[in-house]
């Protein structure tokens, strides 16, 4: 039996232009539900772009009306939607980096990253990480960034048992070779897949690498975009193994 549709949303986006932003995710949202997507997974802060000395005024309760049009299109679509933004939480001084979880019921979850790359310390706060997702019937689990730089991250949700390791990225040119070598051997040591979103523009002075991609379970590249820009990365897992298409896509 096919596994559910699985879509890595890479997107270049405006430096802190939330609506600019929304829109382009809606744009890949429709794109991915004419393809069937049971779920579709955007980079880290991909609503407010990698921005943190805008995330304070950028930032978001969990409730956002921003996100409203999103939960009415994934409901429409009956497809689970992870979009990135910075998130202000009561208690907190600074805000956390968090994973919006919109839910084909209407519903909405967080994940916020718990283990910070050195120097987001200064604008966010540490977070809880979250829940494995379910998605068709497959269990999913969230990553976001620099997590998956400690190994204990993907190993737990391994334990947990997740069938798939999600990453919201943000990966430049030169640490490409590095982080997803690091991808590749979690996919191959837990044998679980790997998908990673990434970037596919500028932003926050980085230059993304794109070439968002998918590990099976063997810690094979079964599938990833071309290079930079606006793509869909479009995976499955079929009887015969996982298959994926990479899918470019205007403005």
């Amino acid at each position: 039996m096919a596994s559910p549709v699985l879509v890595a949303a890479q997107c270049a986006v405006q430096a802190g232009d939330l609506a600019a932003n929304l829109a382009l995710h809606l744009n890949f949202m429709r794109h991915a539900s004419e393809l069937g997507a049971g779920l579709i997974i955007f980079p880290e802060l991909s609503l407010s772009g990698y921005e943190p000395a805008l995330a304070d005024t950028l930032a978001q309760p969990a409730d956002s009306p921003l996100l409203e049009p999103l939960c009415s299109l994934t409901m429409a679509a009956g497809m689970t939607t992870v979009v990135g933004l910075p998130l202000r939480v009561p208690g907190y001084d600074r805000p956390q980096i968090a994973a919006c979880i919109l839910h084909p019921d209407g519903s909405r979850a967080i994940y916020t990253k718990q283990y910070l790359h050195a120097g987001e310390e200064r604008f966010f706060s540490a977070g809880q990480g979250g829940e494995l997702l379910l998605v068709g019937g497959m269990s999913v689990a969230l990553s976001v960034c620099a997590e998956f730089a400690h190994a204990e991250h993907p190993a737990k949700a391994a334990e947990r048992g997740a069938l798939v390791y999600a990453a919201s990225v943000l990966v430049g040119e030169g640490g490409y070779p590095h982080d997803s070598s690091l991808l590749q051997g979690y996919a191959q040591r837990h044998g679980m897949a790997v998908l990673m979103a990434n970037h596919g523009g500028p932003t926050g002075g980085w230059a993304a690498a794109g070439r968002s991609a998918l590990w099976d379970e063997q810690g094979r590249c079964v599938a990833s975009t071309l290079g930079v820009g606006h793509r869909l990365l479009v995976v499955s897992r079929q009887a015969d193994g996982w298959q994926g298409s990479d899918i470019a896509l205007s403005a």
